[in-house]
């Protein structure tokens, strides 16, 4: 027997959902549409009084047939000037855009954002999950003396068992793929950017950032070295903390997209400026904005500073475009100009905001 359930038909659906949305998207309205109905509402009496004009004229001057010359010159006045082109080709490309879009697995919010994406100058993009894979792997665990890498791993994993983070996955796998048991983990607690706390069978364990063993007022300087090497070869390093003393240093990896390159490149034979934006420490940042040529980079940047950094780019005159994916990267998706969600960013965007184009 095969029992199925249902939790969600009809217009709950993710699929209606899409198709919904698109169909607004094309039934939108861009903002230079607003112009050429101001054009055509003077433009079309317009041609009508011309074409009156014309039609009288030929009637009072005009040689006999008086009446068939001056029909003939009235429909031909409406058939060359009326502005049926100006009223048709904007509605026209938002259907072509948004379903070229759509095809292609883009779902665009609205036509206001697809005006505006073509005057985008500057691209603020996230690292992780976005530039890379995001699917991270651990290639290095660094003990601290006193500690083995069993202990660091295992720690480190149970304790990430509970976070959404793309990186705590890593930590989570490698620790299952050494058959590392994992302990039970209480008072959870996740530091947002820097990393998260718990208790594992009575030991109070850490993983994160350093600042968040700063936080701890756990002295990290034994690792210092160690996880400087391993950002040099372009790998997150994430310490932990156990007991109050700083246990080791895990290093993880995720590898850039295949497309990513290529992508860049056309955005910047496009003429648009590329900033990196992530809360990886900045040698780890350097090494991966190395590789990919990118020379904006703002490294160790908080969520919330993620947003000031849109902000101020748009003061500066800039129109920017944000492209995240994740949760985290919101507001600064709905600062931007226009906001490019991805992955799990993408239930986010799908949320319509007023008077911002996504």
């Amino acid at each position: 027997m095969l029992v199925m359930r249902a939790d969600r038909i009809g217009a709950d659906m993710m699929l209606t959902r899409i198709v919904h949305m698109v169909a607004e998207a094309q039934r939108s309205r861009a903002p230079i549409q607003r112009l050429a109905d101001i054009v055509a509402a003077w433009f079309v009496p317009a041609v009508m009084a011309v074409a009156a004009a014309s039609f009288l004229a030929w009637m009072m001057f005009g040689p006999e047939p008086a009446f068939s010359f001056a029909l003939v010159s009235a429909v031909s006045v409406l058939i060359i000037a009326c502005p049926c082109a100006l009223g048709l080709a904007t509605p026209m490309s938002i259907m072509v855009g948004v379903g070229k879009g759509a095809s292609a697995g883009v779902l665009i919010r609205s036509a206001e954002a697809l005006e505006h994406m073509e005057k985008v100058d500057t691209l603020v993009v996230d690292k992780t999950g976005t530039l890379t894979e995001g699917r991270p792997r651990v290639v290095a665990v660094v003990p601290a003396a006193g500690f083995d890498e069993a202990t660091v791993l295992g720690n480190a994993a149970a304790l990430e068992i509970a976070s959404e983070h793309p990186l705590a996955s890593a930590l989570v796998a490698s620790a299952r793929d050494r058959n590392l048991p994992a302990g039970l983990v209480d008072q959870f607690q996740s530091v947002t950017g820097m990393g998260v706390t718990g208790g594992i069978q009575g030991r109070s364990v850490g993983v994160g950032s350093l600042a968040l063993l700063q936080r701890m007022h756990v002295d990290a300087a034994p690792l210092a070295a160690a996880a400087e090497r391993l950002r040099l070869g372009g790998a997150t390093a994430m310490f932990v903390a156990i007991d109050g003393r700083a246990a080791g240093v895990i290093a993880v990896a995720d590898p850039i997209k295949a497309t990513t390159p290529a992508a860049l490149q056309s955005l910047r034979a496009a003429g648009i400026r590329i900033v990196m934006l992530t809360g990886d420490n900045r040698t780890t940042a350097m090494a991966v904005a190395r590789e990919l040529g990118i020379d904006d980079v703002e490294a160790e940047v908080l969520p919330e500073q993620k947003h000031a950094i849109v902000k101020r780019l748009r003061g500066e005159g800039h129109v920017v475009a944000m492209a995240g994916d994740g949760v985290n990267d919101a507001p600064a998706l709905a600062e931007a100009s226009v906001g490019i969600a991805m992955g799990t960013g993408t239930d986010v965007a799908m949320q319509k905001r007023q008077g911002l184009p996504w």
